[in-house]
């Protein structure tokens, strides 16, 4: 799907029922042209720094099967880190993993706001949005999971872990859910792995979950586990089952197909 050169984000399935909202803050890697690429060749422009490979793929599949609506980052997040508040450094990084971004250098006070505005402001408002509509088909308030990837290697040290199960300071959700995954046995999980909410990565989790009295959990997955559409949907069908074991039933519906 082809986007304006600034839209911030994508919301598909608005009209299904279940009472959980999906979220892939980092689901694309969409440069818009005014900012001549970052500075960036192609290389560094598809790697796993500029967005969250294979996961909006798994986001989207999870939201059909499990019949909620899916609200996706359309701007890389080396514009702007949709799952970062303004005042975190690496909310517009200048340098990420072993890559260098010219275009991210000495911006200034105001060149970081116009970024907020114009891609964290409207991401957030979408979000917020589809929640609110999911609310009304909840006893409580709707769930939200938001779906990450992560690269088998980071700054030269492998990974074990095939699936991490995140939370902020509310940890029921992600517990049953960690629960469930690692009962099923099919890969390595692990909870607060590979990064936790010290390593500043669960903002999405705390602003709409934690701070609304939502439950909320992040799933990460490792990305040449999802590298191709087959092996996205595959991810997508496993973790569906793995969600409807541990939400309640009224949230999630038996799995289609």
């Amino acid at each position: 799907m082809t986007l304006g050169e600034w839209t911030a984000a994508q919301v598909t399935g608005a009209d299904r029922t279940a009472p959980l909202v999906v979220a892939c803050e980092h689901a694309s890697a969409y440069i818009p042209p005014d900012l001549a690429d970052l500075g960036l060749d192609a290389t560094a422009r598809r790697s796993h720094v500029a967005w969250d490979i294979g996961a909006a793929q798994v986001a989207r599949a999870l939201g059909a099967l499990l019949d909620a609506p899916v609200v996706e980052g359309a701007m890389s997040r080396l514009v702007y880190d949709c799952n970062r508040p303004l005042s975190a450094p690496d909310a517009i990084p200048s340098r990420s993993e072993v890559f260098d971004i010219p275009g991210n250098a000495g911006l200034t006070e105001d060149d970081r706001r116009d970024r907020h505005a114009r891609v964290y402001q409207p991401f957030h408002a979408a979000l917020a949005d589809a929640l609110r509509r999911q609310d009304s088909k909840a006893d409580g308030p709707a769930t939200l999971v938001t779906v990450h990837s992560f690269t088998p290697v980071y700054l030269g040290q492998s990974r074990a872990v095939e699936i991490g199960i995140l939370h902020d300071a509310a940890s029921d959700l992600a517990e049953a859910v960690f629960r469930a995954e690692a009962d099923r046995g099919t890969w390595k999980v692990g909870l607060n792995v590979p990064y936790s909410a010290a390593d500043g990565v669960t903002h999405t989790l705390r602003r709409h979950g934690d701070e609304q009295s939502r439950p909320a959990v992040m799933i990460e997955i490792r990305n040449d586990l999802v590298a191709d559409e087959t092996a996205a949907e595959r991810m997508a069908r496993h973790l569906a089952e793995t969600l409807r074991l541990a939400l309640p039933a009224p949230v999630t519906p038996e799995v289609r197909g």
